[in-house]
């Protein structure tokens, strides 16, 4: 007589729980550990969060937006957030919302005062939140417009410190994906390092 495999239930649980602590041994664990290791040799700075560093001190990742306040520094796009990547989101509101239409352009009419230009030269980006709330970057108009308050507030030449802007500004992605960008953490280290440089001669 052939014998057929016992239709007991204690007798299919022990392969269904072999089959599933292989699944979980091979696709949950070892997956992972797969990816998080070629993810360390083959991009190490993203794999570690893509970290800052000044004077040998973590100040903060190239990634996520940090609020910048004085004349001293370049200011990147407001954050519904506050910056916080815990808690990123955006306004919420609708584009066509009265009250985010007003906020729009008080915050037109701030930043153009503090930059002494006209309110219709005030790039978008400086007054508008990112939908994630930690967008580390500006284009490079909404650099270009700040350049004469910190080169005034830093006793600067402004075309140095427009030089020092393009030399900051990346390309699209892959030269294909997104418009240029200047991550504006990178860039206020740069000039304070900068700084340091003129101070030391």
């Amino acid at each position: 007589m052939t014998a057929f495999p016992s239709s007991h239930p204690a007798g299919l649980l022990r392969p269904a729980l072999g089959l599933a602590l292989i699944t979980l041994l091979v696709a949950g664990l070892g997956y992972a550990l797969l990816a998080t290791g070629l993810g360390r040799v083959l991009f190490p700075v993203q794999a570690q969060g893509s970290l800052l560093e000044r004077d040998g001190r973590i100040v903060g990742s190239s990634l996520v937006g940090q609020p910048f306040v004085g004349a001293r520094w370049f200011v990147s796009r407001p954050s519904a957030a506050g910056d916080d990547p815990m808690a990123m989101a955006g306004s919420n509101l609708a584009r066509g919302n009265p009250a985010l239409q007003a906020e729009i352009a008080a915050a037109r009419q701030a930043v153009a005062a503090r930059e002494g230009v006209a309110a219709a030269d005030v790039p978008d980006e400086l007054i508008t939140r990112s939908g994630s709330g930690i967008d580390p970057h500006i284009g490079p108009a909404a650099a270009r417009v700040q350049v004469a308050r910190v080169a005034a507030a830093r006793g600067l030449d402004p075309a140095r410190l427009q030089a020092l802007v393009d030399a900051h500004t990346e390309g699209p992605t892959f030269g294909l994906f997104g418009a240029a960008r200047v991550n504006v953490l990178a860039l206020n280290l740069a000039l304070d390092a900068q700084a340091q440089v003129d101070g030391a001669q």
